[in-house]
């Protein structure tokens, strides 16, 4: 689906989405410590409640990605270098198109997981205060680890450990702030971070390669792997015995060594073809 997707509107993706990202949260930040100085509670106008919403207030629906993760300067620095480094290495790994749908997936589960919350607890719940980019930025982070799981990093600019390792500590985290907010009452705090980290795992549920498991794919990689396992003996006259025959000509490699020969995964059965024939030939079914 993603395929046929990028062939037609891929060209319309944001490219170096992540620099646009920390131009938002930089904004942000601005507001913040401009808040601190003024006593202008500049973040109110631009966070995301859904009751404020509804009411006409359209711009939060975009707004509230301008406010960024909590932190002191120094946070927020670490934080720019760290995602930056993570945003453009997974935008060349799954180039812009696949970068934008995953965290504009990430962007929209978020604001659909804050009305969810709003038409059940109603405007009494300040749902606006839950609503954060921390966890879009961790589903950034997990992507990575999932994608670069042996990568190493410098925890604190000391610690050398592995992306995975830092991956599941974040994820036992997220689990625990869960459960300590259902554990509380606050059970309609859990779904905006639950929807928020959603395109996480549709994202990987949608472009896993789940074919090893039909049952038709498991047969026929059985097939080739009998047949493409050496001989282990000779004909009687020491002659040796051909591993690869073309189904179409009857060439083998030992007739004709200059050949390739491909089996070939459309046809019904165990059928492999020379080089000639590999795309020419009729499919049996």
């Amino acid at each position: 689906m993603l395929d046929k997707l990028e062939r037609k509107i891929g060209k319309y993706a944001i490219k170096n989405l992540t620099i646009y990202l920390l131009i938002a949260y930089a904004i942000g930040y601005l507001l913040m410590f401009g808040q601190q100085f003024t006593g202008v509670p500049y973040l109110n106008y631009i966070w995301f409640e859904p009751y404020l919403v509804l009411k006409g207030q359209i711009w939060r629906l975009f707004t509230w990605v301008l406010i960024p993760p909590k932190g002191n300067i120094v946070v927020a620095v670490i934080m720019f270098i760290l995602y930056y480094q993570l945003g453009t290495a997974l935008e060349r790994a799954w180039g812009a198109f696949r970068f934008n749908v995953y965290i504009f997936g990430g962007m929209l589960f978020t604001i659909i997981g804050a009305f969810i919350t709003y038409f059940i607890c109603g405007p009494l719940i300040p749902v606006g205060g839950f609503i954060s980019t921390y966890y879009i930025n961790l589903s950034i982070f997990l992507a990575f680890a999932v994608c670069f799981p042996d990568m190493q990093v410098l925890l604190y600019f000391i610690i050398p450990i592995k992306m995975k390792w830092m991956a599941i500590f974040y994820l036992v985290v997220v689990g625990y702030d869960i459960v300590n907010w259902v554990s509380m009452g606050w059970w309609f705090a859990a779904i905006p971070i639950i929807a928020s980290l959603l395109n996480f795992f549709i994202f990987f549920m949608m472009t896993r390669n789940m074919s090893r498991f039909n049952p038709k794919d498991i047969h026929r990689r059985a097939e080739f792997k009998r047949a493409a396992t050496p001989p282990r003996t000779q004909y009687r006259d020491g002659s040796p015995i051909a591993r690869h025959k073309c189904a179409v000509c009857g060439r083998t490699e030992l007739t004709n060594p200059e050949l390739e020969f491909r089996f070939c995964s459309k046809c019904n059965g165990n059928y492999e073809y020379c080089s000639d024939h590999l795309f020419t030939h009729t499919h049996i079914h």
